[in-house]
């Protein structure tokens, strides 16, 4: 299997060291192979030696953060293979369940569970479902409609004229 050949700007990311790097390009473009590639290269060079729960990976989506972990698991085993006593490699696999490569979501999530402390709020706080979200929002628009047009505002009335169906501004 012959590898990949990468644009000049993915090399770019792959080969990228010494500090943070943030990778945006459209859907399709290879992000996630790319990603892929530069951990694989940083925990399997021997002269770094860079475990793989000392990375933060974080991606938009749960099935690239499983995927991204999937083709890591895949890469480290692989190497394995051709070197079964290599411990760097052993350890790698071990560590790879507990390595950060998730979304922002659930790192933010994360970040506030640990800290909650700090921050002062609530350790029984939860993430609302999408229906709830969805109610709130909801609710927070009707509640800034009601107290608008209480206040009689201009701009606002103005801009309902503008944008608001025959109906009126529900919908």
């Amino acid at each position: 299997m012959s590898s990949p050949k990468w644009t000049i700007e993915q090399q770019n990311v792959i080969d990228s060291r010494g500090g943070n790097l943030l990778v945006a390009a459209a859907a399709g473009s290879g992000k996630t192979a790319v990603l892929v590639e530069r951990i694989i290269q940083m925990i399997l060079n021997e002269d770094l030696k860079i475990d793989i729960d000392k990375l933060l990976v974080v991606t938009f989506t749960n099935a690239a953060a499983s995927e991204m972990r999937e083709r890591i698991g895949d890469a480290i085993s692989k190497k394995l293979d051709e070197n079964p006593e290599n411990e760097h490699l052993q350890d790698q696999l071990v560590l790879l369940n507990k390595a950060s490569i998730t979304t922002i979501h659930s790192f933010c999530l994360e970040v506030i569970k640990s800290n909650f402390h700090k921050i002062n709020l609530d350790p029984n706080f939860r993430i609302g479902d999408e229906t709830e979200c969805s109610l709130m929002k909801l609710e927070a628009i009707d509640e800034t409609f009601d107290m608008l047009y209480e206040k009689n505002d201009e701009e606002f009335c103005y801009l309902v004229d503008c944008y608001a169906e025959k109906r009126g501004d529900t919908n």
